[in-house]
């Protein structure tokens, strides 16, 4: 059990926000131009993948990562991903696509960042952002880069229409979890936490005493459960089997408090992904509040 705790919250200082001193949103290459309109884009991050479909032009994306072409990890419908090659993110791969720009995340192969700097091809990599501000600052910024400033302005003013539209008409903090498969619950600080926040949750891990990315054992769920609980039970339905979320006393909490469905994808990214974790966390608390 504790080896698989260890993996959840390796899994979710890869995916999920987490604060990080001094962090920048985007980082540039050094020693390489980036093109004021880049035509070969090569993607090999899901979370870039996701927001170079709604910044740049279709022809501008050379390939995606492979995580689109998973419908199990994928950040972005699997149809759109289809229709671009998909690449694992090795040195070969991404050279063998002739790219004028590789955008990916915070962690790049040692073989692979080596050989674009050899090759002189630029390279941005974007951070997981802690919040909601920083997911927007990267928007504008690799908007710019790839050539789509309205386009940024655009998506941006997208993400702050879903936020003023989610925003709660009461002052009512309904307690809620957001309690993923093994158990693992964002916790204060963290990019789920605001979204919870601000759309009139309290995330109540703290009063279980759990850092930032932790475990929440069952046991504990059930001696104290919050009256909303966000998980990714659809899925579990669906055959993703997983031994906490598909308990029979997970099913039975349901009769003392509300389980919401908040899929996979909603945690993995922030930029236009955010649009509809709101719009989930909010028809969750009005389906619990006309339920009172």
């Amino acid at each position: 059990m504790k080896q698989i705790s260890v993996f959840l919250i390796a899994l979710a200082l890869l995916f999920c926000p987490v604060a990080m001193a001094d962090a920048q949103v985007v980082t540039r290459s050094a020693g390489a131009k980036i093109p004021a309109y880049p035509k070969r884009i090569v993607s090999i991050n899901p979370c870039a993948d996701a927001l170079l479909m709604q910044l740049a032009d279709k022809r501008q994306i050379a390939s995606v990562s492979h995580y689109s072409h998973d419908k199990r990890a994928t950040s972005i419908p699997l149809a759109q991903a289809l229709q671009f090659p998909a690449t694992s993110g090795t040195a070969e791969e991404i050279l063998a696509m002739r790219p004028d720009l590789v955008v990916a995340g915070s962690h790049v192969a040692r073989p692979t960042a080596t050989a674009l700097k050899r090759m002189a091809i630029p390279m941005v990599q974007l951070s997981i952002p802690q919040s909601v501000a920083e997911s927007q600052q990267q928007i504008s910024q690799l908007a710019e880069i790839v050539g789509a400033t309205q386009r940024g302005v655009a998506v941006n003013q997208r993400i702050s229409n879903a936020f003023d539209k989610a925003r709660p008409k009461d002052s009512d903090k309904i307690s809620a979890l957001i309690w993923r498969s093994g158990g693992l619950t964002p916790g204060d600080g963290t990019l789920p936490d605001e979204l919870l926040r601000r759309t009139g949750f309290e995330n109540v891990s703290s009063t279980y005493g759990l850092k930032q990315w932790d475990i929440l054992p069952l046991e504990h769920l059930v001696a104290r459960p919050p009256q909303l609980l966000f998980s990714n039970a659809s899925e579990v339905k669906t055959g993703r089997k997983d031994r906490m979320l598909s308990h029979p006393v997970v099913e039975k909490l349901s009769h003392r408090i509300m389980i919401a469905d908040y899929p996979a994808r909603l945690m993995h990214c922030a930029g236009p992904t955010l649009i509809e974790a709101v719009k989930t966390l909010s028809a969750a608390r009005h389906k619990l509040k006309a339920k009172r």
